[in-house]
């Protein structure tokens, strides 16, 4: 083939890739808006070692081209490009088409529980709500000697949930507000419940998270069916280790009678 040939036919030479091991999929993508849409069929083309969001740009490219996707690192840690995949939703970045049923069709749709905004983009400013109702860290004095103290564990206990890539896709599942949209007001969620938990077990915080994650946030609505672990790209453990620990201390401090006899207190303030 001459170089003038390949010019012409920019797919005709393609650097490490093996052309040999390409084959046509089926793929299903959801199409449309705020006002409805359908899921649209598109054949293309699979090369070694893709994943679907390399799909869904040959689509954009070549049989779609005002197919609207969100997406920004391409590397699975900015959670931009969430989506269900055959219903499961994962990051298209990370999910490898070898990872997919070999000869079923792909079907790739937005997640559910937020607004559609066109084809796969949803409004998730549901969640940067949440996140403002959050109160900031407020750190007590520093010691006599200007420095803050912390014991290694812990650092190391809250170190977890700070792997948070805020790709909703906890938020997504979670059927409190993903099957009842009335909740919404009332209930903040896994991601920020998370958020809570580890500010609230931060000892050099003096927010008063329990009280907070209780009467505003809705932690009693979480019925810990840890569907929202199963679906985490960053396998923080968001249920046992975040959620089901918050709601025993927010349980113990509210309803264990030694806190009243003893006065046992986290000595944290309402802010």
């Amino acid at each position: 083939m001459t170089i003038t040939e390949s010019a012409n036919n920019p797919k005709a030479f393609q650097p490490g890739v093996d052309k040999s091991k390409s084959y046509q999929a089926k793929f299903k993508v959801w199409r449309g808006n705020s006002e409805g849409g359908e899921l649209k069929d598109y054949t293309v083309e699979v090369n070694e070692g893709e994943v679907v969001l390399d799909i869904i740009f040959r689509i954009q490219a070549e049989q779609a081209n005002d197919m609207s996707v969100r997406w920004n690192c391409k590397a699975g840690k900015c959670g931009s490009c969430s989506a269900e995949i055959n219903g499961r939703p994962r990051l298209m970045c990370m999910t490898r088409m070898s990872s997919l049923p070999p000869g079923e069709e792909v079907v790739v749709t937005p997640m559910r529980t937020f607004p559609v905004i066109k084809d796969l983009v949803t409004d998730v400013s549901f969640n940067y709500e949440k996140a403002k109702q959050i109160p900031a860290f407020a750190p007590k004095p520093r010691e006599a000697d200007g420095t803050y103290r912390m014991a290694q564990v812990d650092v190391e206990r809250g170190q977890e949930f700070r792997k948070c890539i805020e790709c909703f896709m906890c938020q997504n599942v979670c059927h409190v507000i993903r099957d009842h949209e009335e909740n919404k007001p009332a209930f903040a969620g896994p991601r920020f419940f998370i958020r809570l938990s580890e500010l609230d077990m931060h000892p050099l915080d003096t927010n008063d998270r329990q009280k907070l994650a209780q009467e505003k946030h809705g932690l009693g609505m979480c019925n810990i069916t840890k569907c929202c672990t199963e679906v985490c790209p960053e396998h923080i453990k968001i249920t046992d280790n975040g959620i089901i620990p918050l709601k025993e201390r927010v349980v113990d401090r509210k309803y264990d009678p030694l806190f009243k006899i003893f006065g046992l207190s986290n000595k944290k303030t309402n802010k």
